[in-house]
C-alpha cells in the first residue's frame, strides 16, 4: 500500500481552492489540516477537502502531527510573517505562493529565516507550467540561438474580488508589478538565463476600481504599464500589462527572439470567462519562426479539459504540484523554482513599482 502524502494548507481563498482541486488529482495525497480564518472560504474548502481538519491558527496547524508538507496560499502581505513562523516552529517542506513578500524591509529577515531552513522551499510560479509556455521554454534556446530580445504581453481582466478586498491596495499586495507580474519577471530571468541589472517602468491606474471605496479608501493599484528590463549579458525584455482588455482572444503573448529565429506562445485566459455563445474556448498556440530558411510553423498546444476545470491557469497548477510531490517523495533533488528565484522576481517587481513612481531607472545589484 502506498504512503499518503499529507498536506497542510494556509489559506483557502480563490487560489487556495485551486490548489485543493489539483492536489486531489494527484495519487496518494490528502489535505489533512487547513487554517483559513474566513468562514465563507472554510465552507467552500470543506466541500473540496472533506477529510481535512480545520484549525484556528497557524500555530495550531503547525501542531498537527499528520503533516508532510505545507502550502501557503494566504494574502500576499501574510507570506513573510508566516514563512518566518514556520521556519522557527516547524520547517516542513514548503510550497509558497508568489509573491514571497510585499515589503522591501522584510527581505533581510525572511532571507535570514530561510538560510537555515532544513527542508525544501518551492515558490509557486504557475506560469512556468502552462503547457504553451512550458513548450516555449523547452524550445526557446534551440529556436532563437540564445534570447536577445523578449516581449511579454498580458491583456486581461481586472483584479477579482477577494476576502476583505486586500488585493485593492499596494500596501497589501506589494503593488501590481509585484502581485501580478512577478510571474513574468520570473519567466524573463529563466528565458534569458541571466540576472537583471536595470529596470525602467511607466504605469498608471487609468480605468479600474476608481469608483470603489473601502472604509473610505480608494484602491491605488496600477492597471496598465510598460516595464523594460536590462540583463547582465546585454539582453533586454519588455512587459506590457493592461488589466482592462478581457475581450481579447489570448490573454498572454510571449515572443522571444535571437540570432537564429523567433518563438511565440499564445495563451488564452481562464475558460470560465469565455462566453458560451462564442463556441469552444481558444486553443493555446506555439509558433516558431526560423530566420533561414524562412518557415514559420504554428501548432496547437491543447490542455487536458480535466485540468482546465481544476483552475484558472491552463493546467499549470497541477503540473507544479506534480513536481512538488516528486520533490517530497525523493524523485527529484531540488525545487524547480527556488527561494532565490522567487526573491529575484519580487525585487524586479519592486524596482518596476519604484521606477513607475519616480520616473527614474532603478539599478538592481546582485543579491548578497
Amino acid at each position: 500500500m502506498s504512503k499518503i502524502t499529507r498536506y497542510g494548507m494556509i489559506g483557502c481563498g480563490m487560489m487556495g481552492q485551486e490548489h485543493l482541486k489539483n492536489i486531489a488529482l494527484l495519487p496518494d495525497t490528502a489535505v489533512t489540516a487547513i487554517f483559513e480564518p474566513d468562514a465563507g472560504m472554510c465552507d467552500i474548502a470543506r466541500g473540496l477537502a472533506p477529510q481535512a481538519r480545520f484549525v484556528p491558527s497557524l500555530e495550531a496547524l503547525l501542531a498537527e502531527e499528520a503533516l508532510d508538507c505545507l502550502v501557503i496560499t494566504s494574502p500576499n502581505f501574510r507570506h513573510a510573517e508566516q514563512i518566518i513562523e514556520i521556519a522557527a516552529k516547524r520547517p516542513l517542506p514548503l510550497l509558497v505562493e508568489k509573491p514571497l513578500l510585499t515589503d522591501p524591509m522584510d527581505i533581510p529577515r525572511v532571507t535570514a529565516a530561510v538560510a537555515a531552513y532544513p527542508t525544501p522551499i518551492w515558490v509557486a510560479m504557475e506560469y512556468r507550467y502552462m503547457p504553451p509556455i512550458a513548450a516555449l521554454l523547452n524550445e526557446v534556446e534551440t529556436v532563437t540561438g540564445g534570447v536577445k530580445m523578449l516581449s511579454i504581453r498580458e491583456h486581461r481582466f481586472p483584479f477579482l474580488h477577494k476576502v476583505g478586498n486586500w488585493n485593492r491596495f499596494n500596501h497589501q499586495t506589494g503593488g501590481t508589478f509585484v502581485e501580478k507580474c512577478c510571474h513574468f519577471f520570473d519567466l524573463m530571468r529563466l528565458m534569458v538565463g541571466e540576472n537583471p541589472t536595470r529596470v525602467m517602468a511607466s504605469a498608471a491606474q487609468s480605468v479600474n476600481h476608481l469608483d470603489e471605496s473601502y472604509a473610505g479608501a480608494v484602491p491605488d493599484i496600477l492597471d496598465n504599464g510598460y516595464v523594460i528590463v536590462d540583463f547582465e549579458g546585454g539582453a533586454r525584455a519588455m512587459l506590457e500589462l493592461c488589466m482592462f482588455a478581457e475581450g481579447a482572444r489570448y490573454q498572454e503573448t510571449i515572443a522571444a527572439v535571437g540570432p537564429a529565429g523567433k518563438i511565440e506562445a499564445f495563451v488564452p485566459g481562464p475558460t470560465r470567462f469565455w462566453p458560451d455563445d462564442l463556441g469552444p474556448t481558444p486553443t493555446p498556440l506555439l509558433e516558431t519562426s526560423p530566420r533561414s530558411p524562412k518557415r514559420p510553423v504554428t501548432r496547437p498546444i491543447p490542455v487536458d479539459p480535466k485540468l482546465l476545470a481544476a483552475g484558472d491557469h491552463n493546467g499549470s497548477t497541477f503540473y507544479q504540484h506534480q513536481g512538488f510531490l516528486e520533490l517530497l517523495r525523493g524523485e527529484r533533488a531540488r525545487p524547480e523554482v527556488t527561494f532565490e528565484d522567487g526573491l529575484w522576481a519580487v525585487r524586479m517587481g519592486m524596482a518596476a513599482q519604484q521606477s513607475a513612481l519616480t520616473g527614474q531607472a532603478v539599478p538592481l545589484g546582485a543579491m548578497s
